[in-house]
């Protein structure tokens, strides 16, 4: 299965990208699941998707949790959460 997978705000800057395609492995069908599968890169990627980084996600750009499962052809969005004033 390919995603495609956007970093938005300090995420885009640690990985050094603003998005990429992403072909899933096998079990791995949720948002968790590739976020697990990205941080096990190492480097700069466990580090901005490390399991204590409070972290959002977007499916197709409708916000989603941590268990939403993923098709082929879906946009993933990673961003940390906003504050405002």
């Amino acid at each position: 299965m390919k995603v495609r997978v956007l970093f938005f705000a300090s995420l885009r800057e640690q990985v050094g990208r603003a998005a990429e395609e992403v072909e899933l492995p096998a079990g791995v069908a949720t948002v968790a699941g590739l976020r697990a599968h990205l941080m096990a890169r190492g480097g700069a990627w466990g580090a901005a998707l490390a399991d204590g980084r409070r972290l959002r996600a977007a499916v197709n750009q409708d916000i989603a949790a941590p268990e939403a499962a993923l098709r082929t052809g879906d946009e993933v969005a990673f961003f940390p959460p906003v504050t405002g004033g």
